[in-house]
């Protein structure tokens, strides 16, 4: 596995959150649901999409319309930054300036070709819908050809990236410690709440129990 290591990933502000094991960073692009993929257009424009992303070994893949000019970009090879982020805690100072989060963040950057091979295509499918929801992929029918005229799927190489974690209790100005304001950290969790059926739904068709054992890796 490539340790990813460039001057671009080099964490400058809190370095010592830089977490040099290259696996940490495939576990947050596991474990996040989404992505953002940012890069600069041909007219020099910022250019900012969220979307799903699944991890195959050390590629990345990502998901986007095949209709939407900018994913047309990415496709056609711009270089583009990825980042994924997950929040563990709300992280609760005495003083509004050191609030913060604890978290774990990668960021990846490369550039992307197409998946055109048909038979990594169907892979890929069934790796997303994987990370989406767990089991959903031996249930829901696969894409059609139909289907990808519409869809682009990309893949980038995990080659230059970084991961940043954030964990532990604020941290106080020692003049704050008195203050009569209380102090720590608040953990948040993804909790699956009741399937709902669609109005449409067959009848007779039960809900799969990957429903209810529904957890983020």
């Amino acid at each position: 596995m490539p340790d990813g290591s460039s001057s671009r990933t080099r964490v400058h502000r809190h370095p010592e959150r830089q977490d040099p094991d290259p696996a940490r960073v495939h576990r947050i692009l596991d474990e996040a649901l989404t992505c953002t993929v940012a890069w600069v257009d041909e007219e020099g424009r910022p250019r900012a999409l969220p979307t799903i992303q699944a991890r195959i070994g050390d590629t990345l893949y990502l998901h986007g319309s095949r209709a939407a000019r900018a994913w047309k970009a990415v496709a056609a090879g711009a270089e583009v930054c990825v980042v994924a982020t997950v929040i563990d805690e709300l992280v609760l100072a005495r003083t509004s300036p050191h609030h913060s989060m604890n978290y774990r963040s990668a960021v990846v950057y490369g550039r992307a070709r197409e998946v055109t091979d048909e038979t990594e295509l169907y892979e890929v499918a069934r790796a997303i819908t994987r990370h989406v929801l767990p089991g959903r992929e031996d249930d829901a029918v696969e894409p059609r050809t139909n289907d990808w005229r519409e869809t682009l799927i990309v893949a980038m190489p995990i080659d230059e990236a970084s991961a940043k974690v954030r964990t532990g209790p604020p941290v106080d100005d020692p003049e704050d410690l008195d203050a009569d304001v209380w102090a720590g950290t608040l953990p948040l969790r993804t909790v699956a709440g009741t399937p709902a059926p669609a109005p449409d739904l067959k009848p007779g068709v039960a809900a799969p129990p990957y429903l209810e054992e529904f957890r983020r890796p």
